[in-house]
């Protein structure tokens, strides 16, 4: 169980890196929204299909959202052999934190303090 606490860790570092380059991606593709002509779909399904393809057309977000999907497959493989209750907090946490330190690297406007503060209300 010892080399599954650091593969729980390296999950939680690749899902906090991949949450702060999604968020970047996601911004990206909400510039892209703003600045294209409104569609003339009348379907509400067809024309949320067309925005969920534009999403992963931009690499800047389906890059990070694949190597987030192969850390959710690499905890389901730790969960074979860890108790949930060590597995789910170790993550937990060290994607709080991934989030918040790769956020600052990123240039993100972070309240480190509020957010430990309201982590620590859970």
């Amino acid at each position: 169980m010892g080399g599954d606490v650091e593969k729980m860790i390296a999950v939680g570092i690749v899902w906090g890196a991949t949450n702060a380059l999604m968020r970047r991606g996601a911004l990206i593709w909400d510039q892209t929204l703003k600045s294209s002509p409104p569609s003339n779909s009348n379907h509400r399904l067809l024309s949320s299909l067309q925005n969920w393809l534009n999403l992963l057309l931009i690499w800047q977000y389906s890059i990070p959202f694949l190597l987030n999907l192969s850390a959710s497959a690499t905890f389901f493989a730790i969960l074979s052999d860890t108790p949930i209750s060590l597995a789910v907090p170790v993550t937990n946490a060290t994607t709080f934190a991934a989030t918040a330190v790769f956020g600052l690297l990123l240039g993100e406007e972070t309240h480190v303090g509020l957010a430990l503060f309201v982590e620590d209300a859970y």
